[in-house]
């Protein structure tokens, strides 16, 4: 480790929340604040270390301060970090995880910290109904109309992202048979993990009890259907009018919150910290907003030709399953082409399951794909790993690690 390196000294995660599962009434600095303050914990930092805190929040509808809520400010508060700490909360869509870390990468390569704090935290379950344009019309007589958010999720003025996912689909050539080969995968991969404990090191149990005298935890991932087969998949029908994507080869709107913090090898030294990973290099990408399945391939290679590597000298790759098509699509463009490639690309992709299976916690999704590889690379006896992400309107992350 050299002194100038960029290391990860601590990553955990709350559980992931079934859409009006265990943790719908959690407020989102709570939750956020949760994870906050286990990633302190778990190497014994003191809160007075963190120079900056960089936070996703992709929704500040669902925080009880709907206007410029300042969650990631709020959620440190609560966690014990001092007041005098700047935060930054952002909004990159799903990608809003991994560029916290980006940002965070950057404040400490720039020198204006020693220790940053990342991630993100989302609480789908709170999205409260939108009754719109009465502040100043008022409303005598008739019928008032509710919206819902979370319905055809997506922007006013571009498709549901359902409909882009399915629509890139049929572009790239990925029929709903394999999308719905691949979510079954994701729920058996992560079955497995589960049952090998595996998320035990990232997942800090939540305590859901009010009473201290009875606590009640919840220790696994709600999203994860142990019953789920082929041919459950294959009855459901496609949502929003796209043509092959479904709730069964989509991930689920969840709750949680991720935190990776973050420092240089000089000061991991110098607190006499253990590194789980370094951080190679990094990149953000754009593209146009409807080709959200091939921007985390990009991403990824983009990322790769940063640090001077290939595909074939990822020992694990993560590919985050915002619906099964981006994983299917993105490892066909990290294969080029080459059939035979792309099928050994996949064999080292979303090894653990992925969003599918896990939930897809929005803005902490993308620290969760970090953590999850930096420590199955760690159990595999260490190595290089990416992950990849998109997010809204063609946006894309990567970040090359080695353990």
């Amino acid at each position: 480790m050299q002194d100038n390196d960029i290391v990860i000294v601590s990553a955990v995660r709350t559980p992931f929340g079934r859409l009006g599962g265990a943790l719908k009434d959690v407020d989102c600095y709570d939750l956020g604040a949760v994870s906050m303050k286990a990633a302190l914990e778990k190497i014994d930092l003191d809160p007075g270390l963190i120079d900056e805190v960089f936070w996703g929040m992709g929704d500040t509808s669902c925080c009880k301060d709907v206007y410029t809520p300042i969650a990631g400010r709020q959620s440190m508060l609560k966690a014990g970090i001092p007041n005098t700490v700047p935060a930054c909360t952002l909004d990159k869509a799903c990608v809003s995880g991994t560029s916290a870390i980006v940002y965070g990468a950057r404040a400490l390569k720039l020198k204006e910290a020693d220790f940053v704090l990342a991630g993100g935290a989302t609480t789908f379950s709170k999205e409260p109904f939108i009754l719109r344009d009465l502040r100043f019309k008022g409303k005598k007589m008739g019928n008032i109309s509710m919206e819902d958010p979370l319905m055809g999720l997506g922007y006013k003025d571009y498709n549901p992202v359902a409909m882009d996912a399915g629509n890139r689909a049929l572009e790239n050539k990925i029929s709903r048979e394999e999308q719905d080969l691949w979510a079954l995968r994701s729920h058996q991969f992560y079955g497995k993990a589960l049952a090998e404990n595996k998320f035990k090191e990232e997942i800090i149990p939540f305590n859901l009890s009010q009473d201290p005298d009875n606590p009640e935890y919840l220790t696994h991932d709600e999203q994860y259907r142990k019953d789920s087969s082929l041919e459950k998949l294959a009855r459901l029908k496609p949502i929003y009018g796209n043509p092959t994507v479904t709730a069964g080869n989509s991930p689920g709107l969840n709750d949680g919150s991720s935190t990776i913090i973050l420092t240089t090898g000089k000061q991991a030294k110098k607190f006499n910290l253990n590194p789980l990973a370094t951080i190679v290099s990094y990149c953000c990408l754009a593209n146009e907003p409807a080709q959200i399945a091939e921007i985390p391939g990009k991403a990824m290679l983009k990322a790769l030709d940063i640090a001077g590597l290939g595909i074939d000298d990822m020992k694990l790759i993560e590919i985050n399953e915002a619906f099964a098509v981006m994983p299917l699509t993105s490892t066909k463009i990290l294969g080029q082409g080459d059939l035979e490639k792309t099928s050994k690309i996949r064999e080292k992709t979303n090894i653990n399951g992925g969003a599918i299976a896990i939930g897809h916690a929005n803005t902490a999704t993308g620290a969760r794909l970090v953590m999850t590889l930096a420590y199955e690379l760690k159990r595999r006896g260490g190595g290089l790993g990416a992950v990849a992400i998109c997010g809204g309107l063609g946006l894309g992350d990567a970040i090359v690690i080695k353990v």
